[in-house]
């Protein structure tokens, strides 16, 4: 884990781990969390993307982007 203390005041965290931690309160047995403690980096960042369904979004919008580009290189789309 990556502690609120080894992170400069403001940054923004793009955390991109899934870490699946036992609780037993949920229905699963377990909770994903990710790589920051998040509840520190909330008080140290300007901005923190929540684990799980922070970067989900954007890759699946890179990974289109990006699908786009190689369909319009391979047919020579411009």
């Amino acid at each position: 884990m990556v502690r609120g203390s080894w992170i400069k005041p403001g940054a923004v965290a793009i955390d991109v781990g899934i870490n699946p931690v036992e609780d037993k309160k949920k229905l699963s047995g377990f909770q994903l969390v990710g790589d920051a403690c998040y509840k520190e980096a909330k008080k140290i960042t300007s901005a923190i993307t929540p684990v799980p369904g922070g970067v989900g979004p954007m890759t699946i919008s890179m990974l289109l982007s990006n699908t786009l580009i190689s369909a319009k290189r391979i047919h020579n789309f411009q």
